[in-house]
């Protein structure tokens, strides 16, 4: 297909006259091109809209708007609000990111003319408080915005916590209170507070399904457990282990709440020793997995090995658990003891004591598990074998390092990933780098 501006050369040269050219004309009927009269050229202002549309939504945003100059019924396309629900706007400074910015005049542009449009929306941002800034100035001023997804997004480090705290809030404030129909929220890494929470609530309470808002430090246990009492359609949280209670988890298990179907922990010391966790009762985990029996409780450990006393001390229904830093192998017997709905167990580090009776454990107890991940850790050949074994088919992912496996007098390291395929069913080799 030719260019818009080309030209279709159609015909044949008359015999004694001098070579012309002829122009072709090209109609749409229905979804193909059919060829017409050869005498005039092809009208690419005569596409119908909905033809029109569908390729500026495979264009990137800078092609999008340059097409949208070719001619009137371009740019008329080029402002259907179809076109305007999903946006992301990327706020950078030149000096210090790769990202490229989203231009002022087109941001402009969107907040006078579709605004109302914008249904599931992001920003991008990069380090620098400016950016962090930028988007909260944009967002202060949707104030006819209709959005069902916000997402607020730091692509180093946290900028946004870097903003005023009553800059951010008034920011927040303005769509939480113009929406009415918030349903997803990622908002982590964010100086957001109780009393946003409570504007969140009192204006999105009947549609909002999902909240994510990890690492934000001002949000208290009152503060999510107002939103777990109010929004009862609730699906899927993420949030710091700090502000987790036993009230939330009630709150969340009460009859007027829908099933919960994700709730992901993040397990978080920054200061070794600083911190004293609290312990969740079994009570309480066994009220949720009560009402809600099919949930997934992911929790991420980013803790030092003496910080880990406070949990997997009583049966916990976690079913996916992600170890950033070493972890003991007393810890790793409590799971083995205590988490009989584990599906996913990824531990990044351990010390130089062979995990032989920690797997042999796990794969006794925890019948569900399918994912399992061992990086800087050290277990026997046969061991290892002997957990496969235990697990068998089930264990769909199997990310092991070469390094930690050692061998013994029964096996070899080339013996070994022939008789792990053989239980699992395929073919299997230990990793060379860690793909978690």
């Amino acid at each position: 297909m030719k260019r818009a501006g080309q030209k279709v050369v159609a015909g044949t040269e008359a015999p004694g006259t001098s070579q012309t050219r002829k122009k072709q004309k090209t109609s749409l009927h229905g979804s193909g091109f059919e060829e017409s009269d050869p005498g005039t050229s092809m009208d690419w202002g005569n596409l119908p809209h909905h033809v029109i549309l569908r390729v500026f939504q495979f264009l990137p945003l800078v092609d999008r708007a340059r097409a949208s100059s070719v001619c009137r019924r371009w740019n008329e396309v080029f402002h259907i609000p179809d076109l305007w629900r999903r946006f992301e706007f990327e706020l950078s400074q030149p000096a210090t990111s790769y990202l490229k910015s989203t231009h002022p005049d087109l941001i402009q542009q969107i907040i006078k003319r579709h605004a109302d449009h914008l249904q599931y929306v992001s920003f991008k941002v990069d380090s620098s408080t400016e950016s962090a800034e930028a988007a909260c100035d944009i967002l202060s001023q949707l104030v006819n915005c209709s959005i069902k997804t916000l997402g607020l997004i730091s692509t180093a480090k946290p900028s946004f916590m870097n903003v005023s705290k009553a800059h951010f809030a008034s920011a927040l404030t303005v769509v939480f209170v113009n929406s009415k129909s918030l349903s997803s929220i990622k908002i982590d890494d964010t100086p957001l507070d109780d009393p946003s929470l409570k504007v969140l609530v009192a204006n999105n309470s009947d549609t909002l399904k999902l909240l994510k808002m990890s690492s934000c430090p001002h949000v208290s246990p009152a503060g999510i457990l107002c939103v777990a009492d109010q929004c009862h359609g609730l699906k899927e949280l993420a949030l710091n282990y700090y502000i987790l209670s036993d009230e939330l988890l009630l709150a969340l298990s009460s009859e007027k709440h829908v099933d919960l179907e994700h709730l992901r922990i993040d397990v978080v010391s920054e200061n070794p020793g600083q911190v004293q966790f609290h312990t969740i009762k079994k009570q309480s985990w066994d009220a949720l997995v009560k009402h809600s029996p099919k949930v997934n409780i992911v929790m991420y450990f980013f803790l030092y090995e003496d910080e880990f006393d406070a949990f997997f001390r009583e049966e916990t229904p976690v079913t996916h658990v992600y170890f950033g830093r070493a972890v003991s192998k007393a810890m790793l017997g409590r799971i083995g003891m205590n988490c009989p709905r584990l599906i996913e167990l990824v531990v990044c580090a351990n010390g130089l004591q062979p995990l032989d009776d920690e797997l042999i454990q796990i794969a006794e107890r925890c019948k569900n598990l399918t994912a399992m991940g061992l990086g800087e850790c050290e277990v026997t050949c046969r061991g290892f074998i002997e957990f496969v074994k235990m697990c068998g088919g089930r264990l769909t992912q199997l990310s092991i390092m070469e390094e930690v496996l050692i061998p013994d007098s029964d096996y070899s390291l080339d013996r070994l990933h022939l008789e792990v395929s053989k239980h699992l069913g395929r073919m299997w080799f230990p990793d060379m780098m860690p793909t978690w």
